[in-house]
């Protein structure tokens, strides 16, 4: 089982055809957020994917934070052996 969660409803592909796509995921682990590039080192986006790709960064954003936010709560209150 993967610790990452891909936003779903991003589709984002090369504005040039090569095949290249977009990949925003959360950590469900830590709530850190990964953007990958699938195939290559670089896209070229047209302004309405580039768009969509802000909007599933801010999407991850906002879930890696409460991640990250639930994870503290969960460990608030219980002690650690190598504390």
């Amino acid at each position: 089982m993967s610790g990452y969660s891909s936003d779903l409803d991003l589709n984002v592909t090369d504005a040039t055809g090569n095949g290249v796509e977009v990949d925003v995921a959360t950590n469900l682990l830590n709530g850190t957020v990964r953007l990958s590039l699938l195939w290559a080192q670089e896209i070229y986006l047209h302004p309405d994917d580039a768009e969509r790709v802000a909007q599933s960064l801010l999407r991850a954003a906002a879930h890696g934070r409460q991640v990250a936010k639930d994870r503290r709560s969960g460990l608030e209150g219980t002690s650690s052996p190598s504390q």
